[in-house]
């Protein structure tokens, strides 16, 4: 547990994904949405699944790590708990700067809408959920109506944001983010507080207040945009814990943590009539 919280590397995966050999779902690896290798995805599903809520989660790693293998125990927790998850990689700095990363995930979205039915999902009922630089992307795609249309997606399906401690007021603030958000990019084209409307689907955040990777203020700043806009939003700020303890508890291993699956699953299931 401690090496999970410490830091997600890989004795950490090791420690989150043993459990998940034992569990009771489906799995299917490695499905193309684009052309590019980091362009695949992967479907949890409850066993005999039909017509049930899907959650399409983006993992972090400041856009220049990650892969959906480590993320295992996202997935399984999430079918678990009967519900359809999509955890799609992306491209990554080097390779790409923004919006190309973001473009991604609008189109494993797309591909949702698309196909999540042959695997037991229901593509009218689809909740965007990441960590860190992924909860920038699933802000991004749920308050940026055009981007994701653009892409083929459809955002009267997205019923509904989870973020785990991310970023959505970034300032780029070192020379690899400045990199990764260059011109002629600012931040009105990138911070997805910027596109908070009306029209927002209901959300909620999770932070921990000791998080020195990501401030807490930015989910209170989203949270109060949210609230201007007369949108649902719900906050959690959680006591002595810190960047990884919103994601960590995923992992049966460090369950206790934080309250952060059961409450998950709670919203997921009230946004889209799934219970």
């Amino acid at each position: 547990m401690l090496l999970l919280v410490a830091g997600c590397r890989t004795s950490a995966f090791l420690v989150a994904n043993a459990p998940t050999a034992f569990e009771h779902f489906d799995r299917h690896l490695d499905i193309p949405y684009g052309e590019d290798r980091r362009q695949r995805l992967d479907v949890y599903t409850p066993r005999n699944a039909v017509n049930r809520p899907v959650v399409v989660f983006w993992y972090g790693g400041s856009w220049t790590e990650g892969s959906k293998a480590n993320y295992r125990f996202v997935g399984a927790t999430l079918a678990s708990r009967g519900l359809v998850a999509v955890l799609p990689d992306y491209r990554l700095f080097p390779q790409v700067t923004f919006p190309l990363f973001d473009e991604d995930g609008a189109r494993a979205v797309a591909w949702v809408e698309q196909h999540i039915q042959q695997f037991g999902g229901d593509p009218g009922h689809i909740v965007l959920m990441g960590h860190s630089a992924g909860g920038h992307t699933a802000a991004f795609l749920a308050f940026n109506h055009a981007f994701l249309r653009k892409f083929g997606a459809d955002p009267k399906d997205i019923s509904g944001l989870v973020g785990l401690s991310g970023t959505y007021v970034l300032v780029p603030d070192t020379d690899s983010l400045r990199a990764t958000f260059p011109p002629p990019a600012t931040e009105q084209d990138w911070q997805p507080v910027r596109f908070v409307d009306s029209q927002a689907p209901p959300t909620l955040l999770f932070h921990g207040l000791d998080d020195k990777e990501v401030l807490p203020e930015e989910s209170i700043e989203l949270r109060d945009a949210l609230v201007r806009n007369h949108v649902r939003v719900e906050l959690h700020l959680f006591p002595h814990r810190g960047h990884r303890d919103t994601i960590a508890p995923f992992a049966l291993v460090a369950r206790w943590r934080t309250p952060v699956v059961d409450e998950t699953v709670k919203f997921v299931e009230s946004v889209t009539g799934g219970e």
